[in-house]
């Protein structure tokens, strides 16, 4: 299951409680795009519309070779996600009652199929950011200090 991008803020904007997979739909050059790297996750997030999920806001550059098929291509256009009526019902119903919001972690491949790790979250507050990063400050100055006695 190789890993093609990670949602690198994700993890120091929000506390992810639980995760989800979900498949993608996307156009023939868009696949192969997102399997060459060739996107970002930056300020995605995921929304809720006409009883289907919906990627809003992740950039998939356009795929080079496919450029003349390509004439009115939009890099962040919405794209649905692929679950399940069970799922996107339990989801949406803990997304409201708890106030969570559903976030992209990663995107990979499994089986030849491009899937997207989701996450349910609940976003930080600032002083919780600064605590994460005081808290990774010391773990690297444990490790120098580990580091320069060995």
């Amino acid at each position: 299951m190789p890993q093609l991008t990670k949602n690198r803020k994700a993890n120091f904007n929000y506390d992810v409680l639980e995760k989800y997979e979900a498949g993608i739909v996307l156009t023939g050059p868009e696949v192969k795009s997102v399997k060459a790297g060739n996107l970002s996750l930056q300020g995605a997030y995921v929304s809720l519309r006409e009883n289907s999920l919906w990627l809003v806001h992740a950039f998939i550059a356009p795929y080079k070779p496919a450029r003349t098929f390509q004439t009115n291509y939009n890099p962040e256009r919405e794209r649905r996600l692929l679950l399940t009526k069970n799922e996107i019902s339990g989801l949406v119903g803990k997304m409201h009652s708890a106030g969570l919001t559903l976030i992209p972690l990663s995107f990979y491949t499994q089986r030849g199929l491009v899937k997207v790790a989701l996450g349910l979250a609940r976003g930080k507050k600032a002083h919780d950011k600064r605590a994460s990063i005081k808290k990774r400050e010391i773990a690297r100055d444990i490790g120098r200090a580990l580091r320069n006695k060995i």
